[in-house]
């Protein structure tokens, strides 16, 4: 059935300005924020922006009614808008349930899986979609490294896209016969209301560490904005949830979700989920035991080194059960699951081990640094930076962390946006001093990964890390082609020459 105008209006308790009954009674076929794609059954949400009110843009659209709020309508009043104007107090408050509505609540015809936390959100999503593909599922995977039907890839932007650009999704999925959705859920998504309308079948939490305190003011704040997933009452609640309870931040979160949470436990303690047996295996892949709420008892592979990775494994597995596929038909997949810019290798016959992490943040440079020195017998060089734009307090603490777990470290740029690079590479070189690492600054990212690539010998390691998957660099906001796998690869490459 066709939601009109009107419809919407009722739904999102808009108050609705101008235009006329017949307007009003017009179906909405589709919901945006670019003011230029739409067309003339849309509805454009006309939301404040940095620099601009979107209602600005109002005149560009053929959409058939404006969603705003009371900012918006003064724009629209002033520039005498005939079309009908849904008014709110908060549009992004209420545009997931508005999009839902018009694309036909695709979500709820779909088994969606959110994954939130710091770390590993990537990584566990990836096993997760392999494990279900090689279980015979039609899967689709939404995610920072983009979007995936079926394992092909479809263009997207932001880890959870707007929320009409996921509705729009879901419905493509739909009709592609997608049966189980896998996708990331971040914190921005979850306090800008990105995953409203959205009917979770069930959230997973991977853990908590400093992150994105440019956006969010405090621990307790980023915090509270990750409970949204969780906690009851909560509109983007999901319907159950497992959470890795491997640290407080995990314990609390389990406490807020309440009756029916189940637990992963990985490191000994008590859990609905736990983790036994880990080893390592051939080329720093692991072997474990996952015991689960039925008294079974899984063994698992995955290829990928480092303790923080079976604990990804383990939430993927215990996701899976959750809804109610066999964990056992996911085992084939895990097994060869590969995660682009995640612990990636790049191997050009050389003599020593290189590795390209998203690592960008100061428990992932610990976490990849403790797995690396695992793995080898040598030293361990790594290139690091920091993002512009972004929370400047992890700055230091990532030096910290890299000059402590590093042998030879060289601080370098990593996507300075609109920040001047040298004061960033001085904020990250401040909390190197207390470290033993060897340290040098080169703000050429190019110039640093042949720095350390020239710096190794056999049975050494280097770790490029921050950009991982990313192909740009970001510079006074143009955005340069930048991989940091060709780089290291190029710099293999021309190693003897």
């Amino acid at each position: 059935m066709a939601v009109t105008v009107l419809d919407v209006a009722q739904l999102i308790g808009a108050r609705m300005q101008g235009g006329t009954a017949e307007q009003a009674q017009v179906p909405i076929t589709e919901v945006g924020l670019n003011s230029a794609e739409l067309p003339a059954g849309a509805l454009f949400a006309a939301v404040p922006g940095t620099r601009v009110h979107g209602a600005r843009f109002a005149a560009d659209t053929a959409a058939a009614a404006i969603l705003t709020d009371e900012a918006g309508w003064g724009l629209l009043s002033a520039a005498g808008e005939t079309r009908p104007v849904l008014v709110v107090d908060d549009v992004r408050s209420v545009l997931g349930v508005a999009a839902a509505a018009v694309y036909g609540d695709p979500s709820s015809r779909l088994t969606v899986i959110g994954i939130t936390g710091t770390s590993g959100k990537t990584t566990t999503s990836y096993m997760l979609e392999a494990g279900l593909l090689a279980a015979g599922y039609r899967v689709g995977l939404i995610g920072t490294t983009g979007t995936q039907i079926n394992g092909r890839p479809v263009p997207t932007s932001l880890t959870t896209p707007e929320a009409p650009t996921l509705q729009a999704l879901f419905v493509q999925m739909l009709a592609e016969g997608v049966t189980h959705v896998v996708m990331e859920v971040s914190s921005h998504a979850l306090m800008l209301g990105r995953v409203q309308g959205v009917k979770f079948d069930v959230a997973g939490f991977t853990n908590l560490s400093q992150d994105h305190l440019d956006f969010h003011a405090t621990m307790a704040e980023y915090f509270e904005a990750k409970a949204l997933f969780f906690r009851p009452g909560s509109p983007t609640r999901a319907t159950r949830a497992v959470v890795c309870v491997d640290d407080e931040w995990g314990e609390k979160m389990a406490s807020v979700f309440g009756s029916g949470v189940r637990t992963l436990a990985t490191r000994g303690q008590a859990g609905d989920y736990t983790v036994s047996a880990v080893r390592t295996v051939e080329r720093g892949g692991q072997e474990f035991r996952l015991a689960v709420p039925s008294g079974a008892v899984v063994a698992a592979t995955v290829p990928l080194p480092g303790r923080f990775n079976v604990a990804n494994a383990a939430l993927a597995l215990a996701l899976a059960d959750t809804v109610g596929v066999d964990m056992t038909a996911l085992l084939p997949g895990l097994a060869g699951v590969g995660v682009p810019g995640r612990m990636e290798v790049v191997d050009c016959g050389q003599d020593f081990l290189a590795v390209v992490d998203y690592a960008h943040k100061p428990a992932a440079i610990k976490a990849v640094l403790a797995t690396v020195r695992g793995q080898v017998t040598g030293r361990i060089g790594l290139v690091v930076g920091a993002g512009g734009d972004r929370d400047h307090s992890k700055r230091p603490i990532m030096g910290a962390e890299a000059a402590a777990g590093a042998d030879y470290v060289v601080v370098t740029d990593d996507n300075p946006r609109n920040e001047d690079p040298a004061a960033i590479r001085a904020q990250v070189l401040a909390g190197t001093a207390a470290g033993s690492a060897e340290v040098v600054e080169i703000g050429d990212r190019r110039a640093a990964i042949r720095q350390v690539v020239a710096w190794a010998k056999p049975g050494d390691a280097v770790i490029i890390a921050g950009k991982g998957h990313e192909v740009g660099q970001l510079i006074d906001g143009v955005t340069h082609h930048f991989d940091d796998r060709e780089e290291l690869r190029a710099a293999l490459e021309g190693r003897d020459q």
